[in-house]
């Protein structure tokens, strides 16, 4: 018998990313051991939180018809189902972007008392804002950060420009700091270009960050903790057929994502004991994806993904699958551990 009963399964989000958010929600939540747990699936998207669907032990799913969802009371984080008061024990996050990635979930779960998969409030906040985690892992010795330049909005663009062209090399890429999936990321390759591109990242969010450009492999690693201490999965080489790994790439199929990576074994070794280290720098929990770009010099940090995609052709997926995991005991590990 585990620790926790009733696992309300988060999906759907504030951000651009809230689709992708909801198949990973859902194959989490067909994933999670059945036999275990009552598993109830909630959407959430800005304020409204509905329970989608649920399966209690041994039973079939009942999807909820939209229009007739019963809400989450979010004063004892519970839900009135026929007639029937379910208080969850535990949350299993899968929201892409705001809130579930950025720390405010996570921070209601914890003025709750409620255990939950992810990092902490605090540093969910920090891993989200690309800026920010990259001024926490560039003080370390153990991996290489590329040059970048900080833009909030409201500061003169031409007098960022000139320090961009001054500090960074081109091609550089523009990217919101607290956005996933490559939504409103530009690859930028002319000086001239620079502010449409800064202009089109503040869609998504009022920071970006420019950063110059790294010439190598794409490379990925997740690492998790269970009762045994914290663990590396087998590492992924992304090859893009477009210029770079933007949205189309990721979920339209213009990507291979070979894993395991075929790198010597001193490399994969090396990127899976440096994903470790930033796991356990950051303070992180559950299961943490980690972005580099391996160059001819050294490895470069790209950023942290605390709620790494889950769907079935997700990454992190194929990572459990490659090293022999089965899925259903992965999530059992990362609940039974929070």
């Amino acid at each position: 018998m585990g620790k926790f009963s009733k696992i309300a399964v988060f999906y759907g989000s504030d951000s651009s990313e809230w689709e992708v958010s909801c198949r990973s929600g859902e194959f989490v939540a067909s994933r999670i051991d059945g036999t275990e747990y009552d598993v109830y699936e909630i959407f959430a998207r800005f304020g409204k939180w509905q329970l989608v669907a649920m399966k209690k032990h041994d039973a079939m799913r009942i999807p909820f018809p939209e229009g007739s969802r019963p809400e989450v009371d979010k004063t004892d984080f519970s839900v009135k189902v026929y007639g029937e008061k379910v208080k969850f024990d535990y949350a299993y996050i899968v929201q892409h972007g705001t809130p579930g990635e950025n720390g405010l979930l996570q921070g209601y779960l914890e003025m709750l008392g409620i255990p939950f998969s992810s990092c902490s409030a605090f540093v969910s906040a920090v891993a989200f804002d690309k800026f920010a985690c990259k001024s926490y892992i560039r003080e370390t010795d153990f991996v290489k950060c590329a040059l970048d330049v900080f833009v909030r909005n409201g500061m003169d663009l031409d007098k960022v420009s000139e320090k961009i062209a001054a500090t960074l090399k081109f091609p550089v890429f523009v990217k919101p700091t607290d956005g996933g999936s490559s939504f409103g990321i530009t690859k930028v390759s002319k000086p001239e270009d620079v502010k449409e591109a800064i202009s089109f990242a503040f869609s998504e969010g009022s920071t970006v960050i420019v950063e110059q450009g790294i010439q190598g492999r794409e490379l990925t690693c997740a690492a998790y903790a269970d009762k045994e201490g914290i663990k590396a999965l087998p590492i992924i080489e992304i090859v893009t057929n477009n210029d770079y790994f933007d949205y189309d790439a990721k979920y339209n199929g213009n990507s291979q994502e070979i894993c395991p990576a075929p790198v010597d074994e001193a490399i994969s070794t090396h990127v899976q004991e440096v994903t470790k280290k930033i796991y356990a720098y950051l303070g992180c929990r559950g299961v943490v994806r980690v972005d580099y770009i391996l160059a001819e010099d050294a490895l470069y940090f790209l950023e942290v993904n605390t709620i790494p995609g889950m769907t079935s052709a997700s990454l992190v997926p194929k990572m459990v699958r490659t090293a022999g995991i089965d899925i259903t005991d992965f999530l059992t590990g990362i609940i039974e551990s929070s």
